[in-house]
């Protein structure tokens, strides 16, 4: 029997060191480019790995604020967005051309990724700033949102994103990380949790009903603490379901 294939991917090269035991797991990587993490040497760094363990990369940009890692919304004006999505974009650009690697995907990140969800003009403008990638480039977005119709009504190519490692509200928002069940951290209810979503297009919410979700890739976040735990198992466990990471 032919296995069938799925996307997992993971936020890096935000300064927690553990790309080079991850790579091996994943098959597609968000790059963060210097909002809320990141410098030009991670950015390299993780680029070298990505091309070593052939996994298609993406850039990962956030609102402006490395305090707060991103995951706080900030009052930004629509210019400074855009000009400092941009500027993200640039300083990634610049070295993964040096590079001569494929950009795949744009992911924005943390408090901008989930406000862009919910709210039409930042969306808007978030599109405005990665505007110049438009062609040729994915943009992974959640099922259903503000910001998945906006793309793809404005020309976008999308995949649709869920997060493996992380529990739902009935709205389908990811519970906040100030509560105590925000995360899912062992590696047999996330992958639980994975294939309810892949194979029945169901998402078991944290008040426990189901709700329907669609999703192209799944995302570990790489700074869970057990991120490495996580993948090892889903590695080790996929085949039993007849899965295999995309190639």
């Amino acid at each position: 029997m032919v296995k069938k294939t799925i996307d997992i991917n993971c936020d890096v090269g935000e300064g927690v060191g553990n790309e080079q035991e991850l790579f091996p797991m994943i098959s597609s990587c968000n790059i963060a480019c210097g909002g809320h993490a990141g410098s030009r040497e991670s950015i390299r760094h993780c680029l070298e790995l990505a091309k070593q363990f052939n996994v298609k990369v993406g850039a990962h940009p956030s609102y402006p604020d490395k305090e707060n890692f991103g995951r706080i919304s900030i009052d930004i004006s629509q210019n400074d967005l855009i000009k400092t999505i941009e500027s993200q974009m640039q300083q990634f650009e610049a070295v993964r051309e040096q590079m001569d690697i494929k950009l795949h995907h744009i992911k924005p990140h943390g408090a901008l990724y989930n406000d862009i969800a919910k709210n039409e003009t930042l969306a808007t403008t978030f599109l405005k700033g990665i505007e110049a990638y438009k062609r040729g480039t994915v943009l992974y977005v959640p099922y259903a949102s503000v910001i998945h119709k906006l793309a793809i009504k404005n020309g976008f190519t999308v995949l649709v994103e869920a997060f493996a490692d992380r529990n739902y509200n009935n709205d389908l928002s990811l519970v906040s990380r100030k509560e105590n069940k925000a995360l899912i951290t062992k590696g047999d209810e996330v992958l639980t949790h994975l294939l309810r979503m892949h194979n029945e297009m169901m998402v078991k919410t944290i008040t426990g009903d189901k709700i329907e979700i669609e999703a192209n890739t799944f995302c570990i976040h790489g700074d869970t603490p057990s991120a490495l735990q996580i993948l090892m198992y889903i590695t080790k466990h996929l085949p039993q379901h007849n899965l295999q990471l995309k190639s």
